[in-house]
């Protein structure tokens, strides 16, 4: 085998060529908000404006979160939006005034979500890790179960919340704040720990991470646990901005999310992308959904556009893999 040096500066374009391929998501954005604003320029009427889109993205952004940190792990968490609908609707039964009424306390209330979306996912996360039940339809059948309880907790409403439990997700500041800092958190956990390295490792190849001496159970186990986390404060938000529980409030954030995370880099089959191109994806989402309701779209039909983005982002996904596939494989044969 007689080994050819590469040029210096195939190797930098080759490497420039892989870094945009892996942040694709901000040159789109910066696109699409061009256009937008020469589109529907009423969408970036003012500061206002803006931050009330930024304001509408955090319940989607949390969730994103919960299904791009199994994504990374190389495992589906169906169940993410479910996961939000019936946390906040059994807590807003609690602490709400139009609901049980049993505590009437902000800080129950916070504890209460938080600790449903834990168990939740930490009970799919034994089932698929120690048990071996497959991810896809075991999130499938909580997303069933969880949607059924609840509207069997309620069909109506549930209203009368606390006023300092909605206020985190009812302030713009405090919202947007929030999930920023979680995506802060969660990026440099995952880039700069063991721990977020052995996410990345058993994403990429289960069976190796368990031969370097990585527990998979219950990583996986934590992993599905930090996923409920993340989906309840989901839903946690989406009460604060509107202020009220809906027995749909989890209805649509599934696709969207896994939307999010695939455009934003997140690999369908583990262990690559970053938390931070997540982001990107639910700002251009979320800007996406700001510019159709101003231009008075009807709710039908951006359900429609919502299944065109999900489709667009996985032909994305597709061709960026293709282009990375074609890359590295250049640069194997110009070695050999």
């Amino acid at each position: 085998m007689r080994v050819i040096p590469m040029n210096t500066e195939e190797l930098d374009v080759d490497e420039t060529v892989l870094t945009l391929l892996d942040n694709m998501i901000w040159p789109l954005l910066v696109v699409l908000s061009l256009a937008v604003a020469v589109l529907v320029p009423r969408t970036f009427r003012n500061l206002r404006s803006i931050e009330f889109i930024l304001h509408g993205a955090v319940g989607l952004g949390f969730v994103t979160l919960a299904a791009g940190i199994c994504l990374i792990a190389g495992y589906f968490d169906l169940s993410v939006g479910a996961i939000s609908g019936f946390a906040a609707m059994l807590t807003g039964l609690v602490v709400g005034g139009g609901g049980w009424n049993l505590i009437n306390n902000a800080a129950v209330g916070f504890a209460l979500i938080s600790l449903v979306g834990i168990a939740v996912g930490v009970f799919n996360g034994y089932l698929i890790g120690k048990v071996g039940i497959n991810p896809f339809l075991q999130t499938l059948a909580m997303l069933i179960i969880l949607d059924g309880a609840t509207v069997t907790l309620s069909t109506v409403t549930v209203t009368g919340l606390p006023a300092a439990y909605v206020y985190p997700g009812k302030q713009a500041w405090s919202a947007i704040t929030l999930l920023l800092i979680a995506f802060a958190i969660t990026g440099t956990v995952l880039r700069y720990t063991s721990f977020g390295q052995a996410i990345y490792a058993l994403g990429s190849d289960e069976s190796s991470a368990r031969a370097v001496g990585i527990s998979t159970t219950r990583l996986t186990v934590i992993v599905y646990g930090i996923s409920g986390f993340f989906s309840a404060i989901g839903g946690l938000m989406l009460t604060g901005f509107t202020g009220v529980v809906a027995p749909t409030l989890g209805d649509t954030l599934l696709f969207p999310a896994f939307a999010a995370a695939v455009i934003g880099g997140i690999s369908l089959f583990g262990g690559r992308g970053s938390i931070t191109g997540a982001l990107g994806g639910v700002l251009l989402l979320g800007l996406i959904q700001s510019a159709l309701n101003i231009s008075g779209v009807q709710p039908e039909q951006i359900q429609l556009a919502n299944g065109l983005v999900l489709f667009t982002a996985i032909l994305l996904y597709n061709s960026r893999r293709e282009l990375r596939q074609q890359v590295l494989s250049t640069n194997v044969s110009s070695e050999v």
